[in-house]
């Protein structure tokens, strides 16, 4: 189990190193590390860029979070583990894909923040309840106007999902990733205090060029 759990992580992380921001940078010439918060993630894409490469970030690391999971599941078949070690060699797989993608070699482990990541991990691992914490992510990040209130009702979710149904395993890794989004998104919270973080609505006025 530890030598499953292992491989299984750093398939998982190689995995979540594959970047979207990548893509939207040689697309729109914008570096995504040198602009408004920094992270080579969907969120900044947004505010930064417009919608347009929000959504082709977004897709593109939701789908690789999508795709660890699935590929996990049809290996599962195959490997000498009971349905509760399953459960934590899935949540293994979703947790080092989310930091692979904040924390991926080849940015000098300095990529995302994991929202878009964790979406796709969740859907993955339970679709209606991870499309659910998508709709609050998007509903409450509308509403108040900023994404990373969003992220913390989707968040919170995760973990309550988690707790219920999967094991305490998968929950302390849920707590984990989100002790780390916490620290990550820092210097966010601190920008809504002071009135200077980037709101979701001007996102939608930008035009993708």
């Amino acid at each position: 189990m530890i030598f499953t759990s292992l491989a299984i992580s750093i398939m998982g992380y190689f995995i979540g190193c594959i970047h979207g921001s990548a893509i939207a940078q040689k697309l729109s010439g914008v570096n995504l590390k040198s602009v408004g918060s920094g992270n080579a993630g969907a969120s900044n894409a947004t505010l930064m860029l417009g919608w347009k490469y929000g959504v082709l970030v977004a897709v593109i690391d939701i789908f690789k979070g999508v795709l660890a999971i699935i590929l996990l599941r049809l290996a599962l078949p195959y490997i000498d583990v009971n349905p509760t070690e399953a459960n934590t060699l899935l949540y293994l797989m979703g947790g080092a894909v989310i930091l692979g993608h904040n924390f991926p070699l080849q940015m000098k482990f300095k990529g995302g923040k994991g929202t878009a990541s964790l979406i796709g991990t969740f859907i993955a691992l339970d679709w209606q309840m991870g499309l659910l914490g998508l709709a609050l992510f998007v509903v409450i990040g509308i509403a108040t106007n900023y994404l990373v209130i969003g992220l913390l009702a989707l968040y919170i979710t995760f973990i309550t999902i988690t707790a219920c149904y999967y094991g305490v395993i998968p929950t302390l890794i849920t707590l984990l990733l989100f002790s780390i989004t916490i620290w990550l998104h820092i210097p966010n919270i601190k920008n809504i205090f002071a009135k200077t973080e980037p709101k979701v609505r001007n996102a939608f006025k930008k035009k993708a060029t």
